[in-house]
């Protein structure tokens, strides 16, 4: 049975500029900044030759009809077809769901990178991970996230699109950092995005931040700037409010994850069992999480 599995890492963004005016969706997008997670989006694909298409999705091992994106990007092999398949689509998501990581766009890039493969429908890796970005723009649930899991490491998106189009510059040593997150609560992308308020206020300052970073970019510049970012946004939650305000004080900025719940900071390696105990012993209900730094992007596993 033709089969194929692919990853693409988590990613925490900490700021961004809304990109969405163009009508084309591969010109579409965002300029921002964030980080990629070793822990992402596995997805595999079994493909069976049968009289007629039918396709089922599982996440987690629970299967699903909510899975949007996925139905999404499946949609958009079906033309592509010589013959007919039965599909059985299976993502193992590691991070917490609609909490900011970015889980909607690894799951759309893994599973286009496996349908091509496993269905041999001969697309180059570039138009595979173009129709996830087309995906998940079409079902607002991300705008950049795709790009940034095509790519991995830390870096800036200064130019907005597609893999393809849209342009980023990396931070050279990404290796040597680690991020350390807590995660509380979801907070629905396609909403947040939705809201005029708080697309007016991310777009009065999420640019100029872009424009910085690009310039010089260093894991504190990127904390500081998101930092400002949360608050002129003004979505953090009392849980994340109490955290930021506990752990300033001790010489360690935390963020919000562009949309979820979450705090999280980029640190070098030898002080994240610092931090972590930090948090542990400033906030009682947080359970810190540390995460090495994906720099190598989405692949064919």
């Amino acid at each position: 049975m033709p089969e194929a599995r692919a990853f693409a890492p988590g990613h925490l963004t900490g700021l961004f500029q809304i990109c969405d005016q163009p009508e084309d969706p591969l010109l579409k997008g965002a300029r921002g900044s964030g980080i990629s997670l070793t822990r992402g989006v596995h997805t595999h694909v079994e493909a069976e030759p049968r009289a007629r298409n039918s396709h089922g999705v599982w996440i987690n091992g629970e299967r699903t009809k909510e899975a949007v994106v996925s139905e999404n990007v499946y949609s958009k092999y079906l033309p592509m077809l010589k013959e007919a398949h039965a599909v059985k689509i299976e993502h193992i998501v590691e991070t917490p769901m609609t909490a900011g990581f970015g889980s909607s766009g690894g799951g759309a890039l893994s599973l286009s990178l496996a349908l091509n493969e496993a269905l041999g429908v001969g697309l180059t890796r570039l138009q595979a991970a173009q129709i996830a970005h087309v995906a998940e723009i079409e079902c607002r649930t991300g705008l950049g996230s795709v790009f940034a899991a095509n790519e991995g490491g830390f870096g800036v998106l200064y130019r907005p699109g597609a893999p393809g189009i849209g342009a980023g510059k990396h931070y050279g040593g990404s290796e040597g950092l680690q991020v350390v997150y807590v995660y509380y609560g979801p907070i629905q992308t396609r909403e947040a995005l939705g809201d005029p308020g708080i697309r007016c206020r991310i777009n009065q300052i999420g640019g100029g931040y872009v424009d910085e970073l690009y310039r010089d970019l260093t894991p504190e510049r990127f904390m500081e700037f998101s930092r400002r970012f949360t608050e002129h946004v003004g979505m953090a939650t009392p849980r994340l409010r109490r955290l930021f305000d506990a752990l300033d004080p001790e010489g360690v900025t935390f963020t919000m994850a562009m949309f979820g719940e979450v705090a999280f900071t980029v640190q070098p390696r030898e002080r994240t069992h610092e931090v972590i105990d930090l948090v542990r012993d400033k906030v009682a209900d947080a359970e810190p999480v540390a995460c090495d730094v994906d720099t190598r992007g989405a692949a064919l596993l």
